[in-house]
């Protein structure tokens, strides 16, 4: 893990502000989703990027009952139906 030498205080509610210079190394707009993950005694912030969740991939995604499937795995799904 890479030391950035950068300390932030939690405000009265828990909030920390990411600084400037990471959110334009990472990409990282105002209003964008973060995911937070845990391991061991860290905590792992990362960019949220919708995923099949079927397969994990990320690319031809489609919004299902507020899922998202790619297009291959809803071809794949037609086939074991027997739909196509």
């Amino acid at each position: 893990m890479k030391n950035t030498g950068v300390v932030r205080r939690l405000d009265e509610l828990g909030r920390i502000t990411l600084p400037m210079e990471l959110r334009k190394v990472f990409g990282i707009e105002e209003r964008d989703s973060l995911e937070i993950y845990v391991e061991d005694d860290k905590i792992i912030l990362k960019k949220y990027a919708p995923t099949d969740i079927f397969t994990g991939e990320r690319e031809d995604l489609i919004e299902f009952h507020g899922k998202m499937v790619s297009k291959k795995s809803i071809e794949e799904l037609a086939k074991k139906a027997n739909l196509i």
